[in-house]
């Protein structure tokens, strides 16, 4: 039972997803942002019996907050976004009503975060900085108050894919079921950079180094339920690479890639870029948004092989998902369109994890980016 709570932190830590409530409240929902006409985050009440969003309102004003992360305590709130002095990471404490109040904002020193996770110890958060090729650990006070950032530079470049590959490109951060490890995949790198945390600091240290496939160009990763194994999704090859996790030692060891769209597809429409990747919490789904093709890509899953088999796309009925998220009882799937300024609803089948579009069940919200739910 430790391992399983530990992973249900873990992924309560990690930002854009689910937090678990009862299915028979009314969730609120923030949305991170990023793009033309956006102002802030802005937030939502989800209702899952009927899958139906009330209209999105601007709960706090900031610049491109574009990834969003709840403290273990759900009772504080952070965001990567962007300042006068720069770009950095912001607290804020949820008020009631779900209105965010300032705790204070600390600079990277190394640009945008492209990510951000707490640990679920909640005594610090990391930031992945894509254009720095860095992981910034930001120590948490208390109140919740953010300390000054303490970089990790990532080295190096697979130089497969150019230019992108030339240098490190970190774009996600999130922790190891038993919050021993930082694990931070680099699309520039063609794999995952792991830390061992040392949470008496609070610090990370460089443990060692997952590669997946040359040219995949990594961007986000989950743990399955049980902790066993990685499903890393790689942006520029759209594909999702399988790992075994050995929770004792902190390594990675690479199993399988399976395409998430089709070979003909990729040939057509060149812009197609993978985006973000989930696993539901019964282990036997998994999803995976397409942007350019517009879709989310569902795989059935095998628990006890991490084995992938895709048994359908699904159109998201928006533009360019660079974020999807399931509802806390993992009935439902949303699916952000950042160029249509939609966030769209889909049931999901709870046999098979299909997809099924909920007519009028789209609401507007400004370059949305990020989807986390939050407990009333």
């Amino acid at each position: 039972m430790k391992l399983l709570h530990g992973v249900t932190a873990a992924l309560m830590a990690i930002g854009c997803g689910a937090i678990g409530t009862s299915a028979a409240d009314a969730v609120p929902v923030y949305f991170g942002t990023g793009g033309p006409g956006a102002k802030g985050i802005y937030r939502a009440t989800f209702n899952p019996d009927n899958g139906k969003l009330t209209a999105a309102d601007l709960v706090a004003e900031v610049g491109s907050p574009g990834f969003l992360a709840l403290h273990p305590d759900r009772t504080k709130l952070y965001a990567v976004a962007n300042f006068p002095g720069g770009p950095g990471a912001i607290g804020y404490t949820i008020r009631a009503g779900g209105a965010l109040e300032v705790i204070n904002s600390a600079p990277t020193g190394d640009g945008g975060g492209a990510h951000i996770a707490v640990h679920p110890s909640g005594k610090f958060l990391l930031t992945a900085q894509y254009g720095g090729g860095s992981t910034a650990l930001f120590p948490l006070a208390a109140d919740g108050k953010l300390g000054a950032a303490q970089l990790s530079k990532h080295q190096g470049g697979s130089g497969v894919v150019k230019p992108v590959q030339e240098k490190p490109h970190a774009h996600w951060v999130g922790f190891s079921p038993d919050g021993r490890f930082a694990l931070v995949p680099d699309l520039g790198l063609d794999g995952i950079v792991i830390y061992r945390i040392d949470l008496a600091k609070p610090a990370i240290e460089r443990h060692g180094f997952a590669a997946s496939v040359p040219g995949g160009g990594p961007r986000h990763m989950r743990f399955s339920p049980d902790g066993k194994f990685i499903y890393l999704l790689n942006e520029l090859s759209l594909s999702v690479t399988t790992f075994a996790w050995d929770m004792a030692a902190g390594t990675a060891q690479r199993l399988a890639d399976v395409p998430a769209l089709s070979a003909e597809v990729k040939r057509k429409e060149a812009m197609n870029a993978a985006a973000e990747i989930l696993v539901h919490a019964n282990g036997r789904f998994v999803y995976s948004s397409n942007r350019g093709h517009d879709t989310v890509t569902v795989y059935r899953a095998d628990p006890a092989t991490s084995a992938l088999q895709v048994i359908q796309v699904q159109p998201v009925r928006g533009a360019f998902p660079r974020n999807i998220a399931l509802s806390p009882d993992g009935a439902w799937l949303l699916a952000a369109g950042a160029d249509s300024h939609t966030v769209a609803v889909h049931k999901v089948n709870p046999t098979t994890g299909e997809l099924t579009y909920q007519t009028k069940s789209v609401i507007t919200v400004p370059a949305p980016i990020c989807i986390i739910f939050a407990q009333p």
